[in-house]
């Protein structure tokens, strides 16, 4: 397939998936229960935070989250007592636990008391068309105060290879206004220029099929080898292409055309 013809391929698959009816399976459906700028970014954090596994299981989970956030999750990252820590108790999605939550309630609090927030931090240490540094520091900025060890493999290091697939598809929530009410685009101080295509077994192998990547890893390399790729064919909204990778991959079980 010429790149012409792949690219008009794929721009029809961003207008197939990104489309409201996206939201009804998809776990950004829990950060579009708020209005608030804070809520929906720390419901947004919390939710891609446990995007691994099982979509319905995923959804119910972070309704759990909300619930044990008295569904104000920033009041309660800002305001709450040590006593109401427990009350986060019990909580298992996978090998994120109950002591994971709590520690990322208090890293969430650290990060609004003393860095402005999620949107400051990653401004911060953006590059002109990368976000990966902004998430190297960011998981550095998340775990300053004391913490547990355990809960730092929840936040993926791209500078130690890692896809970060997670924080990528956040990014893409957060900063993207795709104008069709799925991404936010509630963090004005970034550009859709910057970021990078969440990249998971799903994106990869359909990336591959279509000969936009060839490394068989889903790692820090390939995701700089897909980005390289789809700013070719959109430098300003790279990420865009998200929703057709991810959209043939789950929903239409592509393997090649």
């Amino acid at each position: 397939m010429k790149k012409e013809e792949l690219k008009e391929f794929l721009d029809a698959k961003v207008i197939k998936y990104n489309h409201p009816r996206f939201i009804e399976s998809d776990p950004i459906q829990i950060p579009h229960q708020f209005s608030k700028k804070e809520d929906i970014e720390i419901a947004g954090f919390l939710t891609a935070t446990i995007s691994w596994g099982n979509r319905k299981s995923i959804i119910n989970n972070a309704n759990k989250m909300m619930a044990l956030l008295d569904q104000s999750p920033f009041d309660f990252i800002k305001n709450h007592q040590p006593s109401d820590l427990q009350k986060l108790r019990p909580f298992v999605h996978r090998t994120f636990n109950e002591d994971d939550f709590i520690q990322f309630v208090k890293s969430l609090n650290h990060i609004y008391e003393n860095h402005d927030g999620l949107e400051a931090v990653f401004y911060k240490y953006s590059e002109k068309i990368s976000m990966q540094y902004a998430i190297h520091q960011f998981k550095k900025h998340f775990f300053e105060a004391e913490h547990l060890p355990r809960s730092t493999k929840h936040v993926s290091d791209p500078l130690k290879n890692s896809a970060a697939k997670r924080i990528n598809m956040y990014l893409r929530w957060m900063v993207r206004d795709d104008n069709n009410g799925v991404d936010f685009g509630i963090w004005k101080s970034l550009t859709p220029a910057q970021l990078s295509c969440p990249l998971d077994v799903h994106s990869g192998n359909v990336a591959r099929s279509l000969g936009l990547l060839k490394r068989k890893q889903n790692d820090a390399k390939a995701l700089n080898e897909l980005d390289t790729a789809l700013r070719t064919m959109d430098k300003d909204d790279p990420v865009k292409y998200d929703f057709a990778l991810f959209g043939l991959g789950v929903f239409e079980g592509f393997t090649k055309i």
